[in-house]
Formats: C-alpha cells, structure tokens, sequence
C-alpha cells in the first residue's frame, strides 16, 4: 500500500509540474517544450523504430511528432497523460509513414488478426531465467529487435510499451485505446512467440530460452 501510495504521489507531482509547463508553453515560452518533451523522447524514439524497423524512418518521424505535439499543443485534454497523448501521436503518425511508403507484408507468427485466436506456445526442456548481465549483450539485443518484427503489429506494441518502456498495464491500454485485459492477452502472447522465436538460439551452450518479466513458464 505505501508503494502505491508513493507512485499515485510521484505521478501526481510530475502532473502537476507537466501542467505548469503546458500553460507556460501556450501563454508563449515555447523553450520550455523541450523540458516538457524530455522524458518521453526514448519511449517515442523506441515505439517508433519498433513500428517502422528502421532507423532513419523513426529519427525522422520522431521530429515529425515534436513538431506536430507542439503545434497541438492547445488541443491536448488534460485529463489524460501528457505522455499517453504524445506516444499516441507517435502511434499515428508511424501508421500514416507506414501506409505512404508501403513496406509490404509482415511475416505473422499467428495467423490471426485479432486477440481471439489461441497462440500455441513450443515446449521447450529447458526454460531458466538468463541472467541478467547477459541481456546487456549487444547479440542478445539485436536478437530481440529482430525478433520483434515478425511479430504483429499489435503484439509488438503492448509489448514494446510495457516490458521495454515499462509503462503501466492502465497506461498502454489508453494508448493503445483497448482494455487493461486485452493488453494482458497481447501481451501473454507477444511474450509466449518472443520465447519460441529466441529459446533455440539461445539454448546453445547450458543457455536456455529468454524469460522477460516471468521467470516460470508463462503459460503455467
């Protein structure tokens, strides 16, 4: 209870502080824009790469949604999150690239288009926690991101916003504008095809598959 209490403190406190910038910002100091954008460049920068796949495409796009947020600025509702809404722009405007540069088909691990499919997850002999050093190496890394695109939209952005961005299951859910519960599933199962996709590769030598948030079986 008093961790809860001091998170709804803390996330009260940086509300209160966006706010003041907000109307500092549309009575005319824009400078103060950057101050209000900083803790969400890397949460913006990472959903767009994940989105688009590629680097150039999300640094670019990144500048494209600044722009637009500050530009909107007075549109923003403040009863939401000052970042829910801008990740949400973020979201947008990837889909909007995406659909001008036509970048073709992406590879389902699932041959569904919606959460109501069961995805059947691979048994594996062998399924311990990787130590945590060993996910700081660069191969593991990019293993990860390769990993990431041939998953479905959908799987890799609750994903991408809530194990990577560490958001929380209510926040992803507004971004995303689905249920707390449909993030679960999205999750559970981008999670489940995350794992078959890297366990064997990563068996090799004693190693065994990655576990991200769940050291047990997630299906268990």
């Amino acid at each position: 209870m008093t961790d809860n209490t001091e998170c709804n403190a803390r996330n009260d406190r940086i509300r209160a502080t966006e706010e003041d910038l907000i109307s500092k910002i549309l009575e005319g100091d824009r400078d103060l824009f950057l101050e209000l954008i900083r803790p969400y460049e890397r949460t913006v920068y990472a959903t767009l790469i994940t989105m688009l796949r590629s680097k150039e495409d999300a640094e670019d796009v990144t500048q494209d949604v600044l722009l637009k947020a500050l530009a909107r600025l007075q549109q923003f509702r403040r009863e939401s999150a000052f970042g829910t809404w801008l990740i949400q722009i973020a979201i947008n405007e990837a889909r909007m690239r995406k659909r001008k540069m036509r970048h073709g088909i992406m590879f389902s691990l699932t041959n569904e288009a919606d959460d109501d499919g069961a995805y059947v997850p691979k048994e594996f002999a062998d399924w311990r926690e990787i130590p945590s050093e060993a996910l700081e190496r660069s191969e593991i890394r990019e293993a990860l991101a390769k990993a990431l695109t041939l998953l479905e939209e959908h799987y890799r952005l609750a994903f991408i916003l809530r194990d990577v961005n560490d958001l929380s299951i209510t926040e992803t859910a507004n971004i995303l504008g689905i249920t707390r519960g449909a993030v679960k599933t999205r999750l559970r199962r981008a999670r489940l095809m995350l794992r078959d996709i890297l366990s064997p590769g990563l068996q090799q030598g004693g190693q065994a598959g990655l576990a991200f948030k769940e050291v047990r079986k997630p299906w268990e």
